[in-house]
This record gives C-alpha cells, sequence and structure tokens, in this order.
C-alpha cells in the first residue's frame, strides 16, 4: 500500500509539474500604506509560516481539521530570498493569519493518505493590524478548538482592529503521512488549493496584479501524529498564488505536492 500510494503521488506530481498553469513561483506586490507608520512597496511571490491543527477522526474513513496558520515571512527570486523585515514589515507593524475549516477522507496504512473533499472547507486571511491577536487563554496556554469541527477564535477583546485580506474555498487538497516515521518531526507533507478572494481591504495591501490571483496553493510539512481521536500538530506551511488551471490538472495538484514533498524528505 505504502509504495502505491507513493508511486501515485510522485506520478501525479510529474504530470503537472510541466503544465504552464503551474509557473512554480508567480511575483506579487505588496503595500504596507494600510498598516504602517512608514509604509513599504515591494515584490514577492511566497510566504512562509507555521499552523497549528486540531484534527478529528469523525468515522473510520473520515476527519474534520481547524487550522490555525501565522505568516513568518515574505520571500523573493523564485523562493530563494526572503524579503527584508524591514521591508515588509511583517511581525513588526502587521501580522498575518489565516483560519482554515475542512473534511475529507482517509485511507490508513503504513503511509496514510489524507484527502480533502472539494468544497468543503473555507479561509479566511486577516491582518493583525497592531500585532495584538492573540490565541492563548489568560494562562498563556494554547487556546484551541476543542475539536476539528470547530474554528479557532481569538480571545475576546485582541482582534478588534483586524482586517480580513481574502476568503476562500476548498478545491483540492492531499496529504500523505508515513507512520513508520522515526522522530516525529516531518513525517508527511501536503498540497491544497483554494480559492483566492480579495476584499476591498485585501486589494490596498496586496496591490498587483489586478485582477489578483485566482487561485492560493498552500504545502508543507507536518509531524507524527495518533491517528484516532482528536489531535493537535503542527507544521510549516508556505502560501503561493496561482492563475486559476484548468480543472484536469487542479484536481490531480494537491496529491502530486504532497508526494513530491515526501520524497524530498525521504532523500535528503
Amino acid at each position: 500500500m505504502k509504495r502505491t500510494l507513493l508511486s501515485l503521488a510522485v506520478a501525479a506530481s510529474l504530470g503537472v509539474a510541466s503544465a504552464s498553469a503551474f509557473a512554480a513561483f508567480e511575483d506579487f506586490v505588496v503595500d504596507t500604506t494600510p498598516f504602517s507608520s512608514s509604509p513599504k512597496t515591494f515584490v514577492a511571490d511566497k510566504i512562509t509560516g507555521n499552523y497549528s491543527e486540531v484534527i478529528t477522526f469523525t468515522g473510520v474513513n473520515t476527519f474534520a481539521v481547524s487550522i490555525l496558520w501565522n505568516a513568518g515571512q515574505f520571500v523573493k527570486n523564485d523562493g530563494n530570498n526572503p524579503v527584508l523585515t524591514s521591508t515588509s514589515q511583517l511581525n513588526t507593524q502587521y501580522g498575518l493569519y489565516a483560519t482554515f475549516q475542512g473534511t475529507g477522507t482517509v485511507v490508513l496504512g503504513p503511509t496514510t493518505l489524507f484527502t480533502l473533499t472539494p468544497g468543503s472547507g473555507s479561509y479566511s486571511l486577516y491582518a493583525d493590524n497592531n500585532l495584538d491577536t492573540d490565541f492563548d487563554d489568560t494562562v498563556g496556554a494554547v487556546n484551541s478548538p476543542a475539536n476539528g469541527l470547530l474554528p479557532w477564535i481569538a480571545d475576546v477583546g485582541t482582534n478588534l482592529d483586524d482586517v480580513l485580506l481574502a476568503t476562500g474555498d476548498t478545491v483540492s487538497g492531499s496529504g500523505l503521512l508515513d507512520t513508520t516515521c522515526s522522530g516525529g518531526i516531518n513525517c508527511g507533507s501536503f498540497g491544497q488549493n483554494n480559492t483566492f478572494a480579495l476584499t476591498a481591504a485585501g486589494k490596498t495591501f496586496f496591490v498587483a496584479p489586478d485582477p489578483f490571483y485566482g487561485l492560493a496553493f498552500e504545502s508543507g510539512q507536518l509531524n507524527t501524529f495518533v491517528l484516532a481521536g482528536t489531535q493537535q500538530i503542527n507544521g510549516s506551511l508556505d502560501l503561493v498564488f496561482q492563475k486559476v488551471p484548468e480543472p484536469a490538472s487542479l484536481a490531480l495538484f494537491g496529491l502530486g505536492l504532497a508526494g513530491l514533498g515526501l520524497r524530498r524528505r525521504r532523500s535528503s
């Protein structure tokens, strides 16, 4: 089963990697004027960050997830070089975070396959205007949802000035977890596509291209976890933007990138 799933995932990744619709990194322009006392404008092609996820196995082969993502850095030059913090002003003048909820199916095994159900999930991307939004409770513990069916909720009063930048819905997404992975770190990978619709406020922050890209692609690594009940996990998540591709290619893309990421980890 494990060999079959990995072969399928890698084959899918190779099949879509050559599609012109999936140029690896598309430039976009950010203007920090809405959130900065000394605004900057810069070009980037990726946003990196980390996430916390609550996953609940709702049945033998079904799951629900609730995710909180925090942006750490803008990147440029085909994902190779960080945009200086003094330029991006991320996490000095403002923050970026997103919440996501979705459901899907799971195939358990030595290599476990997770597949998000198209249309089942949605996310919201926010700017933390004064870096004061807090998802911890009063004693400092992570105030995560009780299960994957519930949203992440900021502490009362901490997010009153946050600005909704964009929303989207799940188009496709898959992840692979190697349950035989030793050490528990970077034991799986995922790829996920969502529609990307800027709000009026979002258009003053993501200023080019205009119209902006219609698709957000998230990929990353995840750490190991128990495949039962409700679990809280974490990992890395990077965000790039794309034009909307052909539907047939889009359906394979999440699975392909998940498999390619796992293959790279094993060969490193």
